[in-house]
């Protein structure tokens, strides 16, 4: 797996410079993204890049659909394996709808139900598993939604060129010297609680589900100013969990703020914190960034407590007794 986590920026490259025909559907005022695992932590990216504009955008990560779709209303569905038992039950949903649609896959049960009905289907390479695809889903579908979307193509070339930089600095040819995912990696030896500003949630929430997926271990998330409310009572009790804050490099001002409160705390009650920023660029290449840094941390750490990070038996496990 390391290996294909090495090439993460060439891949992102070659999947968004891969002609794979864009999609200009017209008149979308809502976009729903449908995906489990992977796929949903690639929907949560398109909803934070989409968060400022005027589309409204679903992400459902379960069998239903909303029930405002309408004409206007494009779904995207996605399945890293095209085989997602959740998905596809939205997939057919949506077909049987007014909306408009478009599905992503390796292969699959996705591709063939979008051939026998006429669905748009792009065709994406899988990379040993759906986590370790993201660059090659997330830029090929950067390329064919480019025309809804409306990202700007310096904020798509600002956000490979920074995951190159990054790569020199946490690759596994760089496993001695100042690697910031190995030193996370080394840090994290008990079960993390990950504190997020809203922005920065698709990476929090990514993280979380790349450590239980790579390292095999317990992780929880939390939105910081939510955890002002309620979470942070949990640390007047003694634990081993540990505190990580992942904070944007330019966080709105109240957010800042509250991020030195919550540290002014941990600190007057000796609780050991570790501070991850993001880069300065758009917000996809801060979420990128965290992403590939906090995903390789996840490697490292399977690698030190001794554990394969590829295989899922668990995951497995559900799949084969669900219906």
């Amino acid at each position: 797996m390391h290996k294909i986590y090495d090439k993460w920026p060439q891949i992102a490259k070659e999947s968004y410079n891969t002609n794979l025909g864009r999609v200009d559907f017209k008149d979308i005022t809502h976009i729903v993204f449908a995906g489990m695992g992977g796929s949903g932590a690639l929907h949560d990216i398109f909803s934070a890049i989409l968060s400022k504009t005027n589309i409204h955008v679903s992400v459902v990560k379960g069998y239903h659909l909303p029930n405002t779709i309408d004409s206007d209303t494009l779904v995207v569905t996605t399945s890293v394996s095209g085989n997602t038992a959740e998905t596809m039950t939205v997939l057919d949903s949506a077909k049987k709808s007014d909306c408009k649609l478009i599905a992503f896959s390796s292969d699959g049960k996705m591709k063939n139900y979008c051939i026998k009905n006429k669905i748009e289907h792009r065709d994406i390479p899988m990379y040993i598993s759906p986590r370790s695809s993201f660059p090659s889903f997330l830029f090929s579908m950067l390329n064919v939604l480019e025309p809804i979307i409306s990202i700007k193509k310096e904020d798509i070339f600002e956000s490979i060129n920074n995951l190159e930089e990054l790569q020199r600095k946490i690759s596994s040819h760089n496993i001695v010297t100042n690697n910031p995912s190995l030193e996370l990696a080394s840090w994290l030896s008990s079960i993390p609680v990950i504190y997020y500003p809203w922005g920065l949630q698709a990476a929090a929430v990514r993280f979380k589900n790349s450590l239980q997926e790579n390292a095999k271990m317990h992780a929880m998330v939390e939105d910081v100013i939510e955890a002002c409310h309620n979470g942070i009572v949990a640390w007047e009790k003694k634990s081993d969990v540990r505190p990580i804050l992942i904070r944007g490099h330019d966080d709105y001002i109240k957010t800042r703020e509250r991020w030195d409160i919550v540290k002014e705390y941990f600190e007057q009650k000796k609780i050991e914190y570790k501070e991850i920023f993001s880069v300065r660029g758009s917000i996809l290449t801060k979420l990128i960034n965290l992403i590939y840094l906090l995903d390789y941390s996840t490697i490292y750490r399977s690698v030190i407590s001794g554990i394969d990070p590829t295989p899922v038996a668990s995951i497995d496990f559900v799949k084969n007794r669900s219906k």
